[in-house]
């Protein structure tokens, strides 16, 4: 929304004035009751700690780091509803608060019970070694599982990190199915697969559970990215007022990914809602010690998000907020919601706490800062009927801990099972649309003008191809404007997207499809990737354009948990997303060593993840149509070198297999008879050195089997195998470093299952394991090529140079 200038100044002023009433050292607190004998908040509370200490609020005031004589702590934020109203209604435009009634606060209470005690049962059975591994718990933190519950609905997406048992069941997650989970049950809600951490259930779009900090947010975003989508293309009602929920803490937001997730969502006006939870402490570190602004929800203001901040010890004033601002999100767009709260427990229960003060904390928070407590002195329920809750939850853990209990551990197989959704001999070909009604939509969704401008390009790229004429970046940009025709969930991101990044290989698709399925990126690599994430979780089919293949690294872990997603979630979650990089290191490339670095062989050790290489227009063609119809996560490299250089025909809609190698060239039956044949196994750029290679190896006697490594992860053992039992020799023109590199792998894989058909050890001829130089002369013996092979198979055959 545009706001004049006079309503800028009083939003402005305002939100000033309702800053300054909340935290002056005159700001009201509860008075204390009769069952809990509070300190005066607006007194610093004593505590021991070293000289060094950082303290944030003490009776209103910011105090500097200075040596403590007298110890302080954290008190309660004293933020008076009257406050919370004002700045509700100013900064977001709420003209009426919806009523709590009696049963409102009964169920937020029973929902705060609950959790209390599932937390207790799962500390309990912690101890007792019914759950294992890593484990961190939610107590003290119970109205935010009440907010959940109360207004956020079934339909809207929720995105939590690795302390969200609670915030599952408030989803309506069956708590019985989360302790199973945490018990490594297959009654659990991922199969056992996922654990305390990972949490995930389909039906209510429970969708994590994130371990790695900060991940979940552009998750939360490519969600709320999904239902726009939705929208946009017909595939819901004209009423669909779902949101996406996103939880983290308030050392976890200070994060990068939180700016560009906040630029993204308030520049496409996404209804996504940025719960922080702020307990004071980053695992332990006390948040101020690390963090120059630990009021997270003023971060917006930079992108004109709103953002409030919210008492989490005060049931009644978290939910009336959390329901104006859901409201808001709803209705308008993206924002900030921040409770304070404390953790009167350990990062985990295997946490020793040795960070200062943090014991002594969470004696105070215990007797003076327990959400269910406060409640409780309110005097809005009865004794009797607060007395029925308690008795009606401890009889329900009872039978959740039965169920969990009673479960059995899941099958061995299973593991293997759920590596990917697809089976890696899939044949794509034949393979339907995501949606039923493709063609409508597509009709529908785009005018004739942009019909006849996707059509028109279809047209002339097949053209070329038909010509021979056809690039690499043109071959994968004619698959993907085909596929996004065919396929409405079709989606794109990538920089530079408008212009056709550096090899086409996105033109034309945002003048066609639009921004919201062709979305151009600021530059970090890892949050659109983790944007597209989001939307595979939700039913689309995103492409990654990476530009230079080494750029993914910015997105390494949100490539981690794309390939883990499907096992993590026992199968519940497909994660069909596909990245494109143009990448390797060819001799003489001149690039330097960040940009000469090998990603494919950094990936390689993710699990989930199906890698393929193209060398050719017809294998990045076929290989494109086919990873963007696969249900799980796979990536393609295409050499930097040979994007524009290398042109062919390619078989028109055809999909290429993702498991399989291409023979390019057969060593002639003399050659083999004679001993003289060697196998070649080679990818990327060293398909050309190899190819080039070939006159002058012939020209000594000898022949080879020249084998493109199209399939990295699988590996085409077979076609190896049957390559081996002719020539019994093979050399590995490997573009990935001596340690840990690609011919690495397929090394160790041909000595453990073909030793018996080698007549001499693997030649592997493979980048140093030096930096890439940018002078020729260095990089020379760093990067090997076509004049290094060709001496590789004399040796082997003539055992010359040996």
């Amino acid at each position: 929304r545009v706001r004049s200038p006079q309503k800028e100044m009083l939003y402005a002023t305002a939100f000033l004035a309702a800053w300054a009433s909340a935290y002056s050292p005159m700001a009201g607190h509860r008075p204390p009751s009769s069952r809990l004998a509070r300190p005066n908040m607006r007194s610093p509370v004593r505590m021991s700690g070293s000289p060094s200490e950082t303290v944030d609020m003490v009776g209103g005031e910011l105090r500097k780091q200075v040596p403590v004589t007298s110890d302080m702590m954290r008190p309660r934020p004293g933020i008076e509803w009257s406050h919370l109203k004002k700045q509700l209604e100013v900064n977001f435009e709420v003209d009426s608060f919806s009523d709590l009634t009696k049963e409102d606060l009964l169920d937020a209470y029973r929902m705060m019970v609950l959790c209390r005690q599932f937390e207790n049962a799962c500390n309990q059975a912690y101890m007792q070694g019914l759950i294992r591994g890593f484990m961190h718990l939610d107590n003290g933190q119970e109205t935010i599982p009440a907010f959940i519950a109360d207004c956020i609905k079934q339909g809207d997406v929720k995105v939590s990190y690795y302390r969200e048992h609670c915030h599952a069941i408030a989803s309506g997650v069956p708590a019985e199915k989360v302790m199973a989970e945490l018990m490594a049950k297959v009654d659990g809600t991922c199969k056992g697969t996922g654990g305390s951490m990972h949490i995930y259930d389909v039906e209510n779009n429970f969708q994590g559970g994130w371990a790695l900090v900060a991940e979940q947010l552009p998750y939360a975003v490519g969600a709320a990215r999904a239902i726009m989508l939705d929208r946009h293309l017909g595939r819901t009602g004209t009423d669909d007022d779902r949101i996406s929920v996103v939880f983290i803490g308030e050392g976890g937001a200070q994060n990068g990914r939180m700016a560009e997730c906040l630029n993204a969502a308030a520049k496409e006006k996404l209804p996504v809602l940025f719960v922080v939870i702020d307990n004071g402490r980053a695992i332990n570190t006390f948040t101020p010690d690390v963090a120059q602004n630990s009021e997270v929800f003023t971060q917006g203001a930079h992108y004109g998000v709103p953002g409030i901040k919210v008492d989490g010890g005060n049931l009644e004033d978290t939910l009336r907020t959390s329901r104006s601002v859901v409201d808001y999100v709803r209705a308008k767009g993206p924002a900030i919601l921040q409770i304070h709260t404390y953790r009167p427990q350990g990062h985990s229960p295997a946490d020793p706490e040795h960070e200062r003060g943090r014991k002594e904390e969470k004696k105070w928070a215990r007797a003076e800062a327990d959400p269910i407590k406060i409640f409780e002195d309110t005097g809005v329920l009865a004794e009797d009927e607060m007395e029925a809750v308690k008795a009606d939850v401890k009889a329900e853990i009872k039978r959740i801990m039965d169920f969990a209990k009673a479960s059995e551990p899941p099958p061995r197989e299973l593991a293997k099972e759920l590596e990917f959704p697809d089976a890696p001999d899939t044949d794509y070909n034949g393979r339907a649309p995501s949606v039923p009604d493709a063609e409508e939509i597509t009709k529908r969704t785009l005018s004739p003008q942009q019909l006849e401008l996707v059509n028109g390009r279809i047209e002339m790229l097949t053209a070329k191809s038909a010509e021979g004429k056809l690039t690499i970046g043109d071959a994968v940009n004619l698959a993907i404007l085909e596929e996004m025709l065919r396929d409405p969930t079709t989606t794109i991101h990538a920089e530079d997207l408008q212009a056709g990044s550096s090899y086409d290989i996105p033109a034309q698709t945002q003048q066609v499809f639009g921004t919201l399925r062709a979305a151009d990126e600021i530059i970090d690599e890892g949050h659109f990737m983790g944007k597209a994430l989001g939307e595979g979780l939700n039913g689309y089919r995103p492409i990654v354009e990476l530009m230079n293949a080494n750029f993914g690294i910015y997105g390494m872990a949100e490539l981690s948990s794309a390939g883990n997603t499907y096992a993590t979630t026992g199968g519940q979650f497909q994660m069909p997303m596909t990245v494109i990089g143009a990448g390797g290191t060819a001799p003489n490339q001149a690039l330097g060593a960040e940009h000469s670095q090998p990603f494919h062989a950094y990936v390689m050790g993710i699990p989930g993840l199906k890698i393929c290489t193209a060398a050719s227009p017809d294998a990045a063609y076929g290989i494109t149509k086919s990873m963007i119809r696969d249900n799980g996560p796979c990536i393609l490299f295409c050499p930097v070198k040979m994007m524009k250089a290398v042109s062919s025909s390619v078989d028109v809609g055809k999909c290429l297999p993702l498991n399989k190698a291409a023979v390019l060239h057969k060593a002639s039956d003399a050659a083999v008879a004679e001993g003289k044949a060697v196998t070649v196994l080679t990818y990327l750029h060293g398909v050309k050195e190899s190819e080039m290679a070939v006159e002058a190896i012939m020209a000594e006697g000898c022949d080879v089997d020249l084998i493109e490594l199209r399939s990295l992860k699988p590996l085409d053992m077979a076609t190896i195998a049957e390559s081996l039992r002719r020539t019994h020799k093979v050399v590995i023109l490997d573009e990935s470093t001596q340690s840990g590199g690609v011919g690495a792998t397929v090394s160790a894989a041909i000595n453990e299952q073909l030793f018996f058909e080698l007549d001499a050890p693997v030649k592997r001829l493979c980048m140093d394991d030096a930096p890439v130089p940018y002078a020729a002369s260095m990089e020379a013996a760093v990067v090997k090529r076509g004049t290094d092979l060709i001496e590789a198979v004399l040796n082997l055959v003539f055992l010359k140079g040996a």
